[in-house]
């Protein structure tokens, strides 16, 4: 028989600690091996088109571009890499947003040696992985949907309103945030002009309080 080849991972992190801990535990499987690292969301997706894996492991509160918005890039323009997010965050809002990004499995950071391996097996079997708490989480948000009658809010902001937030809050300039996004300056401050508007905010420190609040930037 052929030996299968092993599956080939991207990992995103922004803290190179967290990379070299994370690709130890991944690269001790015979069958998982590390391709190619991002320190950013934005990196990740050249990583990814240029490395072509099979996997994408991303963390979520990442510079540039968050996970999710990386996870839904890579969903849209590499539909056949599978993406697990690795977070810190224990955070059901989270957790269905990765879903709806189309990741595959959420795996805490604080269980990563005990759960990582299982959720990348599941994930390239093609079934999701989800830890306990977000099973609950998901439990929980259909029975009180079920019965209230309610569907999942609408977001408040467009993805493309959401990556122009996160980089205004992170300091860059309506030129530079055109150059990332590749659109026009004019663009950007229109797309500004709306986020303070939808939003209720006076300026770009609303906007960095707002982006910090919601988990786009660390604060």
């Amino acid at each position: 028989m052929t030996e299968q080849a092993p599956t080939r991972i991207l990992l995103a992190d922004d803290h190179a600690l967290v990379r070299r801990g994370v690709r130890l535990i991944l690269d001790g499987e015979p069958d998982l091996t590390v391709v190619a690292e991002a320190a950013d969301g934005a990196e990740a997706l050249e990583q990814a088109r240029e490395h072509r894996p099979d996997l994408a492991i991303l963390d979520i509160a990442m510079p540039r571009l968050t996970g999710l918005q990386a996870a839904r890039e890579l969903s849209r323009t590499l539909p056949g890499t599978r993406i697990l997010i690795l977070t810190m965050y224990d955070n059901e809002q989270f957790f269905f947003e990765a879903l709806a990004a189309g990741a595959s499995g959420y795996v805490l950071k604080s269980v990563a040696d005990q759960d990582l391996v299982e959720a990348c097996h599941a994930t390239m079997r093609g079934e999701p992985f989800l830890y306990p708490g977000a099973v609950n989480a998901l439990i929980h948000n259909y029975l009180d949907l079920a019965r209230e009658g309610r569907t999942l809010p609408a977001k408040a902001i467009t993805d493309r309103e959401e990556e122009i937030l996160k980089l205004v809050a992170e300091g860059n300039t309506s030129q530079q945030i055109a150059d990332l996004l590749v659109i026009s300056p004019k663009t950007v401050e229109r797309h500004r002009a709306n986020l303070l508007a939808k939003l209720g905010l006076k300026d770009r420190l609303e906007l960095t309080r707002y982006a910090i609040r919601v988990g786009l930037i660390e604060p």
